[in-house]
């Protein structure tokens, strides 16, 4: 998140304002299953890679080998995890649900030190937790900017990241609809057995959190 005239948030801080701290989880969980690092488990729980491999009794991939000084360099490595997604990684040593993720101590940390950013920025009010005017413009403004995708293909991550934060479940239908459903990430509906209508439910132990909703007269929340 950048100061000034211009305000440029980030996907986690997007989400954060947007949808609440399950939001900003939410986000983390996706970062890292993009690149391979979490998956679904039992339906509504999460495992990182690695844990699935034990599980089955496979052993867990091989460290690369430092290549010799003579040989080029790799092209590129994955930018750096960002604090929020690395909590996530440490919360999911063992399989979880998203709302004990949320609540693992880490995560905890991690989330105040976002909510304290936002605060400094005065785009989060404290008591109660609202956006500000200011925080629900530039939410407006990178939704201009990013439209929800149609599709994943060819979506850079960050793209990817950007619209979860700014859209939540729609964007999870779009983007990886078979994880985020396995994983308890979105609900899904059920038939009611005596009315025959379909309700939403969530899976995986609740929605869970509470959204942050508009402050000073700005609007209703998101």
């Amino acid at each position: 998140m950048s100061t000034g005239t211009s305000i440029r948030l980030r996907p986690y801080e997007v989400a954060l304002l947007r949808g609440g701290p399950r939001a900003a989880v939410t986000v983390a969980v996706v970062a890292l299953h993009l690149r391979g690092g979490v998956e679904a488990g039992r339906p509504g729980r999460l495992r990182t890679s690695e844990a699935s491999s034990e599980a089955a009794g496979q052993a867990p991939p091989p460290q690369a080998s430092r290549p010799p000084a003579s040989s080029p360099a790799p092209a590129s490595s994955p930018a750096p995890l960002p604090p929020l997604a690395e909590a996530v990684r440490t919360a999911l040593a063992r399989p979880a649900g998203l709302p004990q993720v949320r609540d693992h101590a880490d995560v905890r940390a991690a989330l105040a030190e976002l909510q304290a950013g936002l605060r400094a920025a005065g785009l989060l009010r404290a008591f109660p937790p609202h956006r500000t005017r200011t925080a629900r413009r530039a939410l407006d403004a990178l939704s201009a900017e990013h439209p929800l995708p149609t599709g994943r293909k060819g979506l850079p991550e960050s793209d990817a990241l950007m619209a979860v934060a700014l859209y939540g479940e729609p964007a999870l239908h779009v983007l990886v609809p078979r994880f985020a459903l396995r994983a308890g990430l979105i609900t899904r509906a059920e038939v009611s057995e005596s009315k025959g209508f379909h309700s939403r439910s969530p899976r995986g132990g609740g929605t869970g959190g509470t959204a942050y909703s508009c402050g000073g007269g700005g609007g209703g929340s998101d």
